[in-house]
Protein backbone atom coordinates (compact mmCIF):
# COMPACT_ATOMS: atom_id res chain seq x y z
CA UNK A 1 0.00 0.00 0.00
CA UNK A 2 1.56 3.44 -1.09
CA UNK A 3 0.39 6.99 -1.35
CA UNK A 4 1.28 9.43 -3.92
CA UNK A 5 2.15 12.92 -4.05
CA UNK A 6 2.57 16.04 -5.44
CA UNK A 7 4.76 19.49 -4.19
CA UNK A 8 4.62 22.55 -5.74
CA UNK A 9 8.48 24.22 -5.24
CA UNK A 10 8.42 27.65 -5.82
CA UNK A 11 11.29 28.63 -8.80
CA UNK A 12 15.32 30.51 -8.02
CA UNK A 13 14.52 34.03 -9.53
CA UNK A 14 11.30 36.38 -9.73
CA UNK A 15 8.05 34.93 -10.70
CA UNK A 16 7.24 35.66 -14.20
CA UNK A 17 3.61 36.21 -14.61
CA UNK A 18 1.72 34.33 -17.56
CA UNK A 19 0.67 36.74 -19.41
CA UNK A 20 4.28 38.04 -20.05
CA UNK A 21 5.46 34.52 -20.33
CA UNK A 22 2.59 33.66 -23.16
CA UNK A 23 4.19 36.64 -24.87
CA UNK A 24 7.52 36.40 -24.51
CA UNK A 25 8.16 39.51 -23.04
CA UNK A 26 10.55 39.57 -20.07
CA UNK A 27 10.03 42.63 -17.86
CA UNK A 28 12.67 45.86 -18.11
CA UNK A 29 15.56 45.20 -14.68
CA UNK A 30 13.89 41.88 -14.30
CA UNK A 31 16.84 39.29 -14.10
CA UNK A 32 17.24 35.87 -13.21
CA UNK A 33 13.64 34.56 -14.33
CA UNK A 34 13.57 30.91 -14.30
CA UNK A 35 11.92 30.73 -17.56
CA UNK A 36 11.17 27.04 -18.27
CA UNK A 37 9.03 26.66 -14.70
CA UNK A 38 5.60 27.07 -14.83
CA UNK A 39 2.45 27.56 -12.64
CA UNK A 40 0.17 25.38 -10.75
CA UNK A 41 -2.48 26.09 -8.23
CA UNK A 42 -3.50 24.19 -4.85
CA UNK A 43 -5.98 25.23 -2.15
CA UNK A 44 -3.33 25.58 0.67
CA UNK A 45 -0.34 27.65 -1.51
CA UNK A 46 -2.73 29.69 -4.26
CA UNK A 47 -0.74 30.52 -7.63
CA UNK A 48 3.04 28.85 -7.54
CA UNK A 49 5.38 29.20 -9.98
CA UNK A 50 8.07 26.86 -9.92
CA UNK A 51 8.64 23.23 -10.08
CA UNK A 52 7.18 19.86 -9.73
CA UNK A 53 8.52 17.44 -6.98
CA UNK A 54 6.78 13.86 -6.97
CA UNK A 55 6.51 10.95 -4.01
CA UNK A 56 5.94 7.72 -3.56
CA UNK A 57 5.71 7.08 0.23
CA UNK A 58 5.06 3.23 2.00
CA UNK A 59 1.80 3.19 4.21
CA UNK A 60 2.95 0.16 6.71
CA UNK A 61 6.54 2.20 7.67
CA UNK A 62 6.00 5.79 6.45
CA UNK A 63 9.42 6.04 4.44
CA UNK A 64 10.53 7.54 0.99
CA UNK A 65 9.66 5.08 -1.91
CA UNK A 66 10.72 8.25 -4.82
CA UNK A 67 11.48 11.15 -5.03
CA UNK A 68 11.12 12.72 -8.57
CA UNK A 69 10.91 15.97 -10.57
CA UNK A 70 7.78 16.47 -12.64
CA UNK A 71 6.46 19.69 -14.58
CA UNK A 72 4.74 21.77 -11.88
CA UNK A 73 1.69 22.20 -14.59
CA UNK A 74 1.66 18.72 -15.25
CA UNK A 75 -0.98 16.50 -13.75
CA UNK A 76 0.12 14.37 -11.08
CA UNK A 77 -2.36 11.28 -11.49
CA UNK A 78 -0.62 10.69 -14.67
CA UNK A 79 2.22 10.93 -13.43
CA UNK A 80 1.50 8.29 -10.47
CA UNK A 81 0.61 6.26 -13.72
CA UNK A 82 4.13 6.28 -14.94
CA UNK A 83 5.64 5.49 -11.32
CA UNK A 84 3.68 2.69 -9.89
CA UNK A 85 4.60 0.32 -13.12
CA UNK A 86 7.76 -0.86 -11.77
CA UNK A 87 5.54 -1.96 -7.96
CA UNK A 88 2.27 -3.23 -9.94
CA UNK A 89 3.34 -6.62 -8.36
CA UNK A 90 3.83 -5.56 -5.34
CA UNK A 91 1.34 -3.15 -4.62
CA UNK A 92 -2.32 -3.88 -3.75
CA UNK A 93 -3.63 0.10 -2.88
CA UNK A 94 -2.50 3.10 -4.46
CA UNK A 95 -4.12 6.70 -2.76
CA UNK A 96 -4.00 10.04 -4.30
CA UNK A 97 -5.84 13.32 -3.41
CA UNK A 98 -8.42 14.32 -5.60
CA UNK A 99 -6.53 15.07 -8.65
CA UNK A 100 -6.88 11.45 -8.69
CA UNK A 101 -10.87 11.45 -9.26
CA UNK A 102 -11.24 10.19 -12.24
CA UNK A 103 -13.54 6.82 -13.18
CA UNK A 104 -11.41 5.69 -15.91
CA UNK A 105 -8.18 5.62 -14.06
CA UNK A 106 -9.95 3.48 -11.03
CA UNK A 107 -10.97 1.32 -14.11
CA UNK A 108 -7.26 1.39 -15.59
CA UNK A 109 -5.56 0.41 -12.38
CA UNK A 110 -7.60 -2.75 -11.81
CA UNK A 111 -7.92 -3.77 -14.86
CA UNK A 112 -4.29 -3.48 -15.99
CA UNK A 113 -2.46 -3.21 -12.90
CA UNK A 114 -4.64 -5.05 -10.36
CA UNK A 115 -4.06 -1.85 -8.37
CA UNK A 116 -7.20 -0.48 -6.30
CA UNK A 117 -6.84 3.23 -6.61
CA UNK A 118 -8.06 5.38 -3.40
CA UNK A 119 -9.19 8.92 -3.85
CA UNK A 120 -11.34 12.39 -2.79
CA UNK A 121 -14.47 11.58 -4.75
CA UNK A 122 -16.83 14.35 -6.13
CA UNK A 123 -20.32 12.93 -4.33
CA UNK A 124 -22.44 14.69 -6.42
CA UNK A 125 -20.76 13.10 -9.89
CA UNK A 126 -22.55 9.71 -9.37
CA UNK A 127 -24.65 10.50 -12.76
CA UNK A 128 -23.03 6.69 -14.70
CA UNK A 129 -22.48 3.27 -13.69
CA UNK A 130 -18.73 3.60 -13.66
CA UNK A 131 -18.80 6.75 -11.24
CA UNK A 132 -21.66 4.93 -9.03
CA UNK A 133 -19.19 1.95 -8.74
CA UNK A 134 -16.06 3.96 -7.96
CA UNK A 135 -18.22 5.88 -5.14
CA UNK A 136 -19.25 2.87 -3.30
CA UNK A 137 -16.08 1.12 -3.38
CA UNK A 138 -14.59 4.40 -2.04
CA UNK A 139 -17.34 4.51 0.43
CA UNK A 140 -15.97 1.71 2.09
CA UNK A 141 -14.95 2.14 5.29
CA UNK A 142 -11.89 0.33 5.06
CA UNK A 143 -10.93 2.45 2.21
CA UNK A 144 -11.35 5.42 4.38
CA UNK A 145 -9.29 4.85 6.79
CA UNK A 146 -6.84 4.23 3.96
CA UNK A 147 -7.18 7.70 2.64
CA UNK A 148 -7.12 9.42 5.47
CA UNK A 149 -3.51 7.43 6.47
CA UNK A 150 -2.27 9.97 3.71
CA UNK A 151 -2.56 12.92 5.77
CA UNK A 152 0.19 11.09 8.72
CA UNK A 153 2.38 9.02 6.06
CA UNK A 154 2.89 11.10 2.80
CA UNK A 155 2.69 14.69 3.22
CA UNK A 156 4.74 14.92 6.58
CA UNK A 157 7.27 12.69 4.30
CA UNK A 158 7.32 15.46 1.27
CA UNK A 159 7.54 18.10 4.23
CA UNK A 160 10.66 16.28 5.62
CA UNK A 161 12.46 16.61 2.19
CA UNK A 162 11.50 19.95 2.19
CA UNK A 163 12.94 21.05 5.36
CA UNK A 164 16.05 18.72 5.26
CA UNK A 165 16.91 20.67 2.00
CA UNK A 166 15.04 24.24 2.19
CA UNK A 167 13.03 23.43 -0.58
CA UNK A 168 10.80 26.71 0.15
CA UNK A 169 12.47 27.62 -2.80
CA UNK A 170 14.68 25.78 -5.64
CA UNK A 171 18.39 25.76 -5.55
CA UNK A 172 18.68 26.12 -9.28
CA UNK A 173 17.13 27.27 -12.69
CA UNK A 174 15.82 24.89 -15.37
CA UNK A 175 13.81 21.44 -15.75
CA UNK A 176 17.04 19.75 -15.95
CA UNK A 177 19.02 21.16 -13.53
CA UNK A 178 15.71 20.01 -10.78
CA UNK A 179 15.05 17.21 -12.05
CA UNK A 180 18.65 15.43 -11.19
CA UNK A 181 18.41 17.49 -8.23
CA UNK A 182 15.43 15.95 -6.78
CA UNK A 183 16.61 12.36 -7.38
CA UNK A 184 19.74 12.87 -5.72
CA UNK A 185 17.61 14.49 -2.95
CA UNK A 186 15.52 11.27 -3.08
CA UNK A 187 18.34 9.16 -3.05
CA UNK A 188 19.83 10.74 -0.13
CA UNK A 189 17.03 10.30 1.98
CA UNK A 190 17.00 6.42 1.09
CA UNK A 191 20.44 5.94 1.90
CA UNK A 192 19.90 7.88 5.25
CA UNK A 193 16.63 5.39 5.65
CA UNK A 194 19.09 2.29 4.69
CA UNK A 195 21.68 3.84 7.37
CA UNK A 196 19.41 4.25 9.68
CA UNK A 197 17.82 0.56 9.26
CA UNK A 198 21.38 -1.60 9.90
CA UNK A 199 21.98 0.01 12.80
CA UNK A 200 18.58 -0.31 14.04
CA UNK A 201 16.01 -3.03 14.15
CA UNK A 202 12.68 -0.18 14.68
CA UNK A 203 11.53 0.18 11.51
CA UNK A 204 9.88 4.34 11.72
CA UNK A 205 10.53 7.48 9.56
CA UNK A 206 14.07 6.77 8.97
CA UNK A 207 13.22 3.09 8.07
CA UNK A 208 14.22 1.61 4.67
CA UNK A 209 11.95 1.70 1.74
CA UNK A 210 11.86 -0.92 -0.02
CA UNK A 211 10.88 -0.06 -3.13
CA UNK A 212 13.87 1.35 -5.74
CA UNK A 213 14.35 4.26 -6.69
CA UNK A 214 11.45 5.53 -9.45
CA UNK A 215 13.13 5.26 -13.44
CA UNK A 216 13.62 8.16 -14.71
CA UNK A 217 10.62 8.72 -17.13
CA UNK A 218 9.50 10.99 -19.47
CA UNK A 219 7.18 14.06 -17.98
CA UNK A 220 3.84 13.37 -18.88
Amino acid sequence: MVSADKMMNRAKGPVWHKKQKDQGIIPKGLRGIDKEATRCKSQAAGWVYGHGSFSLTSHKHPVLGCFVWMRNSANEAKRMWLETFHVKDRVDYIAMDSKADDADLFRKFKRKRKMNLITSYRATMDKTAPRKKMIAFMSNPKHKKIYRERAYKVEPMQGLVKDIFELDRCWMRGDDNNRWLFAAMGLTIQMHQLQAFKHSSKVDQLGISKSRSCDKLPDP
